[in-house]
């Protein structure tokens, strides 16, 4: 699957931005599970959200409880990152992420291992 994620910008802080991210692949995109991670400079990547490939289940770092939303759209083969109140600390890449397995439990769903397929990522950078 070839993942791409657009929807990154400068925002200050407080601001929202939604990011999207666009699969084509030859296997329904419905069997996938999809997540987000992100790396700010000098740091490792990190978790961010996870869906299931029915969108039932959602799973987010405690850091952005309450304030972003994972969502899904099987029929366009679209996976949205809504993100609210953001803060400086949010600035990082981010990248969009396909699992061939399409169920996630709490644990797998934040490991970078546990994804077959990334996109580019896409720059979010928040203002203070």
């Amino acid at each position: 699957v070839q993942l791409q994620a657009s929807g990154g910008g400068l925002v200050q802080a407080g601001g929202s931005l939604r990011l999207s991210c666009a699969a084509a692949s030859g296997r329904p995109f419905n069997s996938y599970a999809m997540g987000w991670f992100r790396q700010a400079p000098d740091k490792e990547r990190e978790f961010v959200a996870a869906i299931n490939w029915k969108g039932t289940s959602t799973y987010y770092t405690d850091s952005v409880k309450g304030r972003f939303t994972i969502s899904r759209d099987n029929a366009k083969n679209t996976v949205s990152l809504q993100m609210n109140s953001l803060q400086p600390e949010d600035t990082a890449v981010y990248y969009c992420a396909a699992d061939t397995y399409g169920i996630l439990t709490e644990r797998s769903a934040r490991e970078i291992n546990e994804y077959d397929y990334w996109g580019l990522g896409t720059q979010v950078t928040v203002s203070s």
